[in-house]
């Protein structure tokens, strides 16, 4: 019920402060431009609540949290009194029109580049890109990577967290091009290897399998902290403190390699060695068997001081964090970009698009977690607005501006048939992309 709570109210809180900015950049460009503007929205549908300023302006909310609107004083959609013509959307000239309407996506840019300096300021928390043994034939592997090893830089990029190497990695992967890491050796010394990224599928959900790459995992000694009742430990009379040395004659190492070893044999009768009170004692288990997969049933306890080490964070100056927030700014927007490109060639799966469901349990989580989670879920989401929204589609900001960019070169607005015609086609468009992000949130939530 909490995860719902938060879910639901990271969800409203994201949405309502995304969209308020992006129709803000909308009306304060308009009122710039000398613009009447009647009504300030967040939301669609019925207004729940309503509040008419003084200036004439209806600041509503309504019921339908799934975006927002400005309605300006504009010919098409009523008349206009002969003393108010000046004041009308579409009696300026084609420079203001494409302001107010560029404005929105704009704002949503400012306003992830606020969120990314606010978090370079406060400090981004995160795990040294130490890597894991590359599994045998993968591209870090073949490229003479090794267990340990810390990735400073990729491509002549500081990547002082795994999050920083991964979207990084991410981005390079799209050009299907060698890169060049820097990396630091388990002896300390430095050197640069370089990963070939002709082969790899550049879905992000299967990226990194086929690289190889993946956080180092510090082995967790093998010692029983709690068994859970009528679990295949529990029967064989294991309890905590007990400390696994071997299973079928092979050495139990860390509790990483006993739990990959039970998952690949399900129930299975396993014989295991096992240290209890200075004594050597082995016994039978019959392994569960969880969806073809072996389970033991018992916890582990970690170390408070294991993932000290591992730790680190990615802090800027005020001023410092400026620029930086500018650049990942920049270079969000232009990763997301590829990524919509790449599915409409379907080298990335359309299974990456998300819908409301999936965005507020994200959104949830992030909030959760911390408010540096939850301010980079909101830049992220921030961006992918901005970018979505100048897209040349019809009902979208982009369209309007492709209108624009017409009414230019033929020297007068795009008629009423074809803007009709656009509408339509824009619907189809919206329609269309909606459904697919609930039909992948529903297929999400299906176990």
């Amino acid at each position: 019920m909490m995860d719902f709570l938060w879910s639901v109210g990271g969800f409203l809180v994201a949405i309502g402060v995304l969209v308020a900015f992006h129709e803000f950049g909308h009306y304060w460009v308009a009122r710039r431009c000398g613009v009447r503007v009647l009504r300030f929205s967040i939301g669609f549908g019925k207004p729940i609540w309503t509040h008419r300023a003084a200036d004439g302006v209806e600041w509503s909310v309504s019921a339908i949290p799934l975006g927002g609107y400005v309605k300006m004083l504009d010919g098409r959609e009523g008349d206009v009194p002969p003393e108010q013509a000046h004041l009308a959307f579409n009696n300026q000239t084609v420079g203001k029109r494409a302001l107010i309407v560029a404005a929105g996506p704009a704002f949503n840019f400012v306003l992830a580049a606020a969120f990314y300096w606010l978090i370079f300021v406060i400090g981004v928390q995160g795990m040294k890109p130490l890597i894991a043994a590359p599994p045998a034939g993968s591209v870090a592997a073949v490229s003479g990577l090794q267990a340990g090893e810390t990735v400073q830089r990729v491509a002549g990029v500081e990547t002082p967290t795994w999050q920083v190497l991964h979207t990084e990695m991410i981005d390079l992967a799209l050009d299907r091009q060698a890169v060049a890491l820097d990396v630091l050796a388990t002896d300390g010394s430095p050197r640069t290897v370089s990963l070939d990224l002709s082969a790899v599928r550049i879905d992000p959900e299967v990226l990194f399998t086929d690289l190889g790459l993946r956080p180092f995992d510090p082995p967790v000694p093998a010692v029983i902290d709690q068994v859970i009742d009528g679990e295949a430990a529990a029967r064989a009379g294991f309890v905590s403190g007990d400390r696994l040395l071997a299973a079928d004659g092979e050495t139990i190492e860390s509790w990483q390699q006993w739990a990959a070893w039970v998952r690949a044999r399900p129930a299975e009768l396993v014989r295991v060695r096992f240290g209890r009170d200075g004594q050597i004692l082995e016994q039978d288990v019959i392994l569960g068997d969880v969806e073809g997969q072996g389970r033991f049933g018992a916890s582990v306890a970690m170390p408070a001081d294991l993932w000290q080490d591992l730790r680190a964070e990615h802090r800027l100056g005020v001023l410092a964090a400026l620029p930086a927030a500018v650049t990942q700014t920049w270079k969000m927007s232009a990763l997301t970009l590829k990524m919509l490109w790449r599915m409409v060639l379907g080298d990335v799966s359309l299974k990456n698009v998300s819908g409301p469901i999936q965005i507020a349990q994200v959104a949830g989580f992030s909030a959760q977690v911390g408010l540096v989670s939850f301010l980079s879920f909101m830049a992220v989401v921030s961006v992918s607005l901005g970018v979505l929204n100048l897209l040349p589609v019809p009902m979208l900001d982009g369209g309007h501006l492709l209108y624009f960019g017409v009414e230019v070169v033929k020297g007068s607005p795009v008629s009423e048939r074809v803007l009709e015609a656009g509408t339509r086609v824009g619907l189809l468009f919206l329609v269309a992309l909606m459904s697919l992000a609930f039909y992948n949130d529903i297929v999400r939530l299906i176990p």
